[in-house]
């Protein structure tokens, strides 16, 4: 259906990107000249090796991937892949296949033989990047494809030597160091894909989500026009503390480089190494999920460390509660709490918040060079202020589409997220919840999300999770997932009325509750709601 001119009012645009920085010929030309810019400074740190790395090492250590690349006949048309834990060679693998321009796939380590081979059916790699943990798992899955692939160790390992396709990441790093005038291969920004990441696939196998150079670089060009207002320090600390593979992470890591930013990079997540690098390096700024929020608001080993100098965390992922933030907020005195909406689809946060004061539930306005509207999923409508509807966008940041599917976006350029959101008069954003994921009750629609913030609030639930299960006579009954606090005893029966003083007869949780030690969730805290309705099929309820 077409809208009217007048359904068009309704279509919120963040105003022009600041194109004054998006004037380099590719993402690779511009990270090259960030590095230049501040050759001086540490860039990368690794807090389990306390290596610190300066801009000029990054960009020394980078340009001879790139170029070791090229010599093993590698060009832009040809995709590479890393599979690896977070490690500085990640980093110089990265950002050397970002100069010479190949796609560059990003695949979760953890992944399994089954994922992996999807994985790399959908990106084609000529060269993949291995940490030693991974490579004989790699090494497997290329043999049974019978796939004709280079692969690369970083590090050592035992079995080394006896695999003819793998060389040694320091074999192939060319020795001469690259000529003061380096520049990266130019592309065509608007269309040439820069990252290849994976989307979550909560609901099925996950898709090859395509982000193009422009992509990426408005990203960054958004982060140069927030700093210009904020009174910040000569340099930021930031942490990384999410898998590289994440866009959060991956694109955030480019981000942090080309905004004069040191980034301590984690190897893996540990509680200990996690404090104490903020406590040692000062990190100012942090990227986070919601599981992380939880223990920072609610963990006795925080009151050890000193952690004064955070100033920013950025939360996204999954929906964050305002009584968790006002929690951090409180305990560790933090100035900044900003929550955003996003996928991998969107590159990073498409909406955002600004101000020093948000509403509750609030994830913000939509950025510079964005457009979004609210639709209703049935007619597609446009909607007005506070009216329910499918999120879509479209503008600089949305992706070129998925692998094989670039019909994603549809023909007048707009992604259609599958999420559940309003605007109100103020053009602030909620989010309400996954399209796929509300539950059918006698012709209602009832957000799951809702029903697990309001979980939360009880004293003896420490995490929940709700999903609908099928029922003949009214569709779908809401039944709680909950696990309980360490050492607290609370009874179904006692949930369900808990729950049903809250909300109308609709909402309450009809299916029951059943108990269950942890809530099985992706790296970055979204729940996996396909294996609660395995465990459903599986169980019968405690009430």
């Amino acid at each position: 259906m077409t809208s009217s001119r007048d359904d068009e009012r309704f279509i919120l645009y963040g105003g022009p990107d600041p194109v004054e920085h998006l004037q380099d010929g590719s993402l690779g030309a511009m990270i090259v000249k960030e590095l230049r810019e501040h050759p001086d400074n540490v860039g990368l740190i690794d807090p389990e090796s306390e290596v610190q790395l300066t801009y000029r090492q990054i960009l020394e250590q980078s340009a001879r991937v790139a170029s070791g690349l090229a010599k093993l006949g590698l060009t832009k048309s040809d995709n590479v892949a890393i599979v690896s834990e977070n490690c500085l060679e990640y980093c110089f693998a990265m950002f050397g296949s970002i100069f010479v321009a190949a796609p560059l796939a990003l695949l979760n380590p953890a992944y399994v033989e089954g994922e992996l081979q999807h994985a790399i059916n959908l990106s084609q790699p000529k060269i993949i990047f291995v940490s030693p943990n991974v490579l004989e798992k790699i090494v497997g899955v290329i043999r049974k494809m019978q796939l004709n692939v280079k692969v690369v160790l970083f590090g050592d390992h035992p079995k080394v030597s006896a695999y003819t396709e793998v060389m040694r990441f320091s074999k192939l790093i060319d020795p001469t160091p690259p000529a003061s005038n380096y520049t990266p291969e130019a592309v065509d920004v608007q269309s040439h894909v820069a990252l290849i990441v994976l989307s979550s696939g909560t609901t099925g196998l996950p898709k090859g989500v395509q982000l193009t150079h422009i992509n990426i670089m408005t990203t960054v060009a958004h982060s140069k026009e927030a700093s210009k207002i904020l009174e910040l320090p000569d340099q930021l600390v930031a942490l990384a503390a999410t898998p590289l593979y994440h866009v959060v992470a991956g694109v955030g890591l480019i981000n942090m480089v080309t905004n004069n930013c040191r980034c301590v990079l984690m190897p893996k997540f540990d509680v200990h190494m996690f404090l104490n690098s903020i406590q040692k390096y000062k990190v100012n700024l942090m990227t986070v999920v919601p599981p992380l929020m939880v223990f920072l608001a609610k963990h006795p080993i925080i009151d050890n460390y000193d952690l004064s100098s955070l100033m920013t965390l950025i939360c996204g992922a999954a929906p964050l509660s305002k009584e968790i933030e006002d929690q951090v907020r409180e305990r560790l005195g933090i100035a900044f709490i900003r929550q955003g909406y996003g996928m991998s689809e969107t590159t990073l946060g498409v909406l955002m918040q600004t101000g020093f004061e948000n509403k509750a539930g609030c994830v913000g306005k939509v950025r510079l060079g964005q457009w979004v509207k609210v639709i209703d999923p049935e007619t597609g409508k446009i909607l007005g202020p506070n009216q329910r509807g499918e999120l879509c966008f479209k503008g600089s940041l949305i992706m070129k589409g998925y692998v094989g599917k670039e019909h994603a976006i549809d023909k007048d350029g707009w992604l259609h997220t599958g999420d559940i959101g309003y605007y109100d008069e103020d053009e602030d954003f909620f989010i309400v919840d996954r399209i796929k994921e509300l539950i059918k009750y006698k012709g209602f629609q009832v957000p799951p999300a809702e029903l697990e913030a309001i979980l939360l609030k009880h004293p003896k639930v420490k995490d929940a999770a709700v999903i609908g299960i099928p029922d003949e006579r009214v569709g779908e009954l809401a039944t709680a997932f909950v696990v309980k606090e360490d050492d607290q005893e609370v009874t179904g029966a006692e949930i369900v009325q808990f729950v049903a003083e809250q909300v109308s007869q609709q909402k309450q949780l009809h299916g029951g509750v059943r108990f269950i030690d942890a809530v099985p969730k992706t790296s970055t805290g979204k729940i996996l709601r396909r294996e609660l309705r395995e465990l459903a099929k599986n169980t019968l309820s405690k009430l």
